[in-house]
């Protein structure tokens, strides 16, 4: 039988994360205008984190851990509908649209996005199990607007940093950048032992990094290794 909530009925084996821990922020970027497209993206009906519950409930296990540290996670992405990912296809091949590009990817060419790693074709966001996080101070409040600054890097070039509150990682969600690489050489050494210790508390609850973005993790045996769903985030 699927897991059914009051809003919606979801795939056997998915669950709302906010019915496993409501204590963990819920912000999808893709829910909004504030990603590297620049629009609200396809699926995303709804601010509703959606995953397996494998991952939920391992992700509710690194929330506990990490407000004992007095910090909380923030969710940012976790499944992705296929149709989103289509959207971002055919962003990248679409030369006119370019609004966001001195924010998420200064410094690579749209159409590359995929060849260099930075997007899948086949995402794993879409087999429910992956996620894009970062945490906040569990007393501080995410902000809804971005503080847009310029960050100057360790080889003296810049960057914008979108700040929302949570805690700096010296480079912001979703910037498509060497800098944003989890063992880049570009950061102050305090930005990479905060990513060090997120990347310590999600390996130790079952999530595996990806290299070329601090922010994402997916779950050791995820549950749906080779499926890709489309159903909407509602």
């Amino acid at each position: 039988m699927a897991y059914s909530t009051l809003e919606f009925t979801l795939p056997t084996g998915f669950v709302y994360l906010k019915d496993i821990d409501p204590t963990i922020i819920q912000n999808l970027r893709y829910n909004t205008a504030e990603n590297f497209i620049g629009k609200k993206i396809d699926g995303y009906k709804s601010n509703k984190v959606i995953l397996t519950k494998n991952a939920a409930e391992a992700l509710s296990e690194a929330q506990k851990e990490l407000l004992k540290d007095g910090y909380s996670l923030v969710v940012y992405d976790a499944y992705r509908p296929q149709k989103a990912v289509d959207s971002f296809i055919q962003w990248s091949i679409d030369n006119t649209t370019q609004t966001e590009k001195i924010k998420y990817y200064p410094d690579i060419n749209k159409e590359d996005v995929f060849k260099l790693g930075y997007v899948a074709k086949k995402s794993g966001h879409s087999r429910g199990s992956t996620v894009d996080v970062t945490i906040i101070k569990s007393n501080e409040l995410l902000s809804n607007n971005v503080e847009i600054t310029s960050r100057k890097l360790i080889n003296s070039e810049s960057i914008l940093y979108l700040n929302d509150n949570t805690i700096d990682m010296g480079s912001s969600f979703d910037l498509l950048s060497e800098v944003s690489h989890h063992d880049t050489h570009l950061i102050e050494h305090k930005f990479l032992e905060r990513r060090n210790y997120l990347r310590a508390i999600m390996k130790k609850h079952g999530f595996n990094e990806y290299q070329k973005e601090w922010w994402h993790y997916t779950l050791n045996n995820e549950p749906f290794p080779d499926s890709y769903f489309d159903f909407d985030i509602e």
